[in-house]
């Protein structure tokens, strides 16, 4: 057995190495190999590309790359020839991992979509390619799988958020956490999300509002919560530039930790977000949270008119209520973000309805193993289609979009 696995962002990484343990369980002589990053490979899976380190957004960034992610289309397809292996999972990560799909189907691999991007709320008209190009979808929210079967995609199952499968397992560091208690002044953690462009936006501002904060609540701690220590270099540089051209206001005293993202919220009495899954793990702390993302006018203009969801946040489109303040914004919304802090800060009841809400969200969503029941899924699905391969996947016409691939493979060989 031979499980081609692709994940392209952290939280993704996470989830796929997950997933990859549950079926490992099922498939115990699997071979894992694919796209991803550091957890899947701890997972025992062989990267053939750090996808993770390829984490962009917006169209701009994805045309910088093109080049990049045209040659992983062409590996992809290359190793599904050579390979063959048994099954495609992709997880999350849209864009390139619809080509990817494309090129698995067309030589007879099935496609499995592990937590599939959201499509509901931005891109409804691309259902067509997981009508195409996909055989299972895994879904992580339980309206989803309506949502597609409305729509011609038979075969899409709910199997939970696997964010939850990490959050119910994980293990706070407890002798940092008694360090950081000895300051008992209310604590407000930053979380200013694990890519370098969301750093770049959405930082400067948290960083203004922590200064407006700290004037009219001087007594309140800052905590940068950073991914790795790339990311708390990055910014630090940030935090330095944007401190220099505050001119009337106090500059905060804010701390940057890497890798101490769960303590942080374990401790915080409030929280400001760049919007992600991050924000599942505030709601299982139930700690009152604005979410924050900044984009350019130029691309928000662009992509008003394709938003269909009320919300961008995953907490408020479980709740289908805006538990967390969120922001999706061209502008500088930090006098918003302190207009919430003080009043969580400052008003008990109003803190205790906030953390109240989101207890009971929690309660009703955190159902944790969607890894070991998306791999049940996996494992049925391959039982049931033992050939693994798709009869039309033999035939391969002028039009057939692998020639289009064979054809760059071959000038590659000739240069």
């Amino acid at each position: 057995m031979r499980i081609f696995v692709s994940a392209g962002e952290p939280s993704g990484d996470l989830h796929a190495a997950n997933l990859i343990r549950a079926l490992r369980g099922r498939f115990p002589d699997a071979e894992f190999v694919g796209f991803g990053g550091p957890r899947m490979a701890d997972a025992g899976a062989t990267l053939l590309y750090p996808l993770v380190n390829l984490a962009v957004m917006w169209f701009l960034s994805v045309l910088t790359n093109i080049a990049t992610f045209l040659r992983l289309i062409v590996q992809a397809d290359r190793y599904f020839r050579d390979e063959r292996p048994d099954a495609v999972v992709l997880v999350d990560y849209p864009g390139l991992h619809w080509w990817i799909a494309r090129r698995a189907r067309a030589r007879g691999v099935p496609v499995f979509y592990f937590v599939p991007p959201q499509l509901w709320a931005w891109a409804g008209w691309r259902v067509k390619k997981v009508r195409k190009h996909v055989d299972l979808m895994l879904c992580s929210l339980p309206f989803e799988p309506d949502w597609y079967r409305d729509r011609g995609v038979p075969h899409a199952v709910h199997v939970g958020h696997p964010y939850f499968d990490e959050l119910c397992e994980r293990e706070l560091d407890e002798a940092f956490l008694a360090e950081q208690k000895h300051d008992s002044r209310p604590l407000l953690v930053v979380l200013p999300g694990s890519r370098t462009l969301e750093l770049k936006r959405n930082l400067p501002i948290l960083v203004r509002a922590a200064a407006k904060l700290s004037q009219s609540r001087p007594d309140v701690r800052f905590a940068v919560a950073c991914l790795r220590d790339k990311h708390k270099a990055m910014a630090e540089e940030i935090i330095g530039q944007t401190l220099s051209t505050l001119d009337d206001l106090p500059a905060p005293r804010l701390e940057l930790f890497a890798g101490r993202t769960p303590e942080l919220i374990r401790l915080a009495e409030v929280a400001w977000t760049v919007s992600g899954s991050v924000s599942l793990e505030l709601m299982m702390e139930a700690l009152p949270t604005v979410v924050l993302y900044k984009v350019r006018r130029f691309d928000l203009w662009i992509a008003r008119p394709f938003i269909k969801a009320k919300y961008i946040t995953l907490v408020n489109l479980l709740a289908d209520a805006e538990l967390m303040p969120e922001y999706l914004t061209s502008r500088d919304v930090s006098d918003d973000l302190v207009r919430h802090a003080e009043t969580w800060l400052g008003d008990p009841i109003a803190r205790a309805r906030a953390t109240a809400n989101l207890a009971a969200l929690r309660y009703t969503v955190a159902r944790p193993g969607a890894a070991g029941r998306a791999a049940d899924r996996i494992a049925e699905w391959l039982e049931r289609s033992k050939s693994g391969r798709r009869a039309s996947a033999s035939y391969r016409g002028p039009h057939d979009p692998a020639s289009v691939f064979d054809a760059v493979e071959g000038s590659e060989a000739s240069a």
